[in-house]
């Protein structure tokens, strides 16, 4: 009779802290928030700024003084500079359809809403097969689309065909309205549109593409978009710091394309 042996789970840790409990299953993106996180509360603690009794928890939550001396490491350590008038132009001269206002699309889409316990490779594969399904029949004469959004959407406006109507930036989520708005593609999108509700197959039916706003209408909104990316740019590479003097288990922190605190 063999003898079968079951390797126990991996924990992921930084510097020996436990970023979840044993019996846990975390998300990969979830636990790569929380090795950033626990970098940062250890950089805290190690500049002084955070008492070496702070007690880390293995839900991934930090204490509020923890929070407020992670936000206090962070101003003391990245170099945000103020981006030059220059530096504006050409961001606002190559952006500018995201400088839009009145820009509105009427739209329909296909919901594969994310919910606890769901299979997130299953349900992407299975919305790439829909995707490809009524991409085949945009220009067919028929409505395939209507008809899928009926039988697969998870939105109450599957039963409408998945008419969301007229839209505009306002009344969507920003994940959503960075992939509709400041473009001009008609029809269904060659590609799934990810947001926090799960994933979409989207036809832009119509798209009215309103009127650019002048430079200095826009410009300290410009200003604060390119201050958010330098932030995170510095972000991304003091926390590449810490993690390679740190010792990492059980978490990839390079496949993290932006570093989330909470």
């Amino acid at each position: 009779m063999s003898i079968k042996t079951v390797s126990a789970p991996t924990i992921a840790r930084i510097n020996g802290i436990a970023l979840h409990a044993a019996d846990a299953r975390v998300p990969q993106d979830e636990l790569r928030q929380r090795a950033c996180t626990e970098l940062l509360r250890q950089a805290a603690q190690t500049a002084g700024l955070l008492a070496l009794n702070d007690a880390p928890t293995a839900d991934g939550v930090i204490s509020e003084t923890a929070a407020a001396s992670i936000e206090s490491l962070i101003e003391q350590s990245l170099d945000v500079p103020e981006p030059s008038k220059e530096a504006c132009r050409r961001h606002y001269a190559a952006r500018k359809n995201s400088y839009r206002v009145g820009e509105r699309v009427r739209v329909r889409h296909i919901l594969f809403a994310v919910t606890p316990g769901v299979d997130v490779m299953l349900l992407s594969k299975r919305a790439e097969a829909v995707l490809l399904d009524v991409r085949g029949h945009d220009k067919s004469g028929t409505d395939r689309f209507r008809d899928a959004a009926r039988e697969f959407s998870n939105c109450p406006s599957g039963a409408e065909g998945g008419e969301l109507g007229w839209l505009t930036k306002e009344d969507c989520a920003p994940e959503f309205a960075r992939e509709l708005f400041g473009r001009i593609e008609i029809g269904v999108l060659a590609r799934l549109v990810h947001s926090r509700f799960g994933l979409h197959v989207v036809e832009v039916e119509e798209r009215e593409f309103g009127k650019v706003q002048p430079f200095e209408a826009v410009r300290e909104s410009v200003a604060q978009s390119l201050r958010q990316q330098t932030y995170i740019t510095a972000l991304r590479q003091y926390l590449s710091v810490l993690a390679g003097a740190a010792l990492v288990e059980g978490v990839e922190l390079a496949a993290a394309a932006t570093p989330l605190v909470q």
